[in-house]
């Protein structure tokens, strides 16, 4: 291909070439002493306040895994009493028909029906009185050593 009548083409290597000025940076560079002192000073107290808040997380971290393996443990007492409340309740129930059935007059439904009402009423005033103390003792014993290690933990940053 031929180019028109006036233009040029042009290469990298026909471009002009313009030289970068040399400068001297070693001067430059050299920082007064006071400035460097500051400077150092500055650096030691962030190495240091660095190295407290990583003690702070590992111990952090810590106290939380401390704290979940509690508290997987309690969770899982706690699903057995009422796994223990659900199963109590259901043979009840199946105890009451059972009897219901054997029953030979309209009196004895009644008698049988208030027995196992009341029965009931104290069964169940014990398993809630069971679950609230677990669900109270798992709440402290999650709550209480992390907060008792985060204070400690963070009264050493203060």
């Amino acid at each position: 291909m031929s180019e028109p009548k006036g233009t040029k083409s042009s290469t990298v290597s026909e471009r002009p070439h313009f030289p970068l000025p040399a400068f001297d940076f070693g001067k430059a560079v050299e920082f007064p002493m006071g400035l460097r002192e500051l400077a150092e000073k500055g650096m030691a107290q962030t190495k240091e306040a660095y190295e407290k808040m990583r003690a702070a997380a590992e111990d952090a971290t810590g106290a939380l895994e401390g704290t979940l393996s509690i508290a997987a443990k309690g969770t899982a007492d706690y699903n057995r009493k009422v796994i223990e409340v659900a199963r109590a309740n259901t043979n009840a129930v199946f105890d009451y028909a059972r009897d219901l059935l054997d029953a030979k007059s309209v009196s004895d439904v009644a008698e049988l029906s208030t027995a196992h009402a009341r029965k009931q009423f104290e069964a169940l005033s014990q398993q809630t009185k069971d679950l609230t103390m677990l669900a109270e003792k798992l709440a402290t014993a999650t709550s209480e050593p992390i907060k008792t290690r985060l204070n400690a933990t963070f009264g050493k940053l203060a």
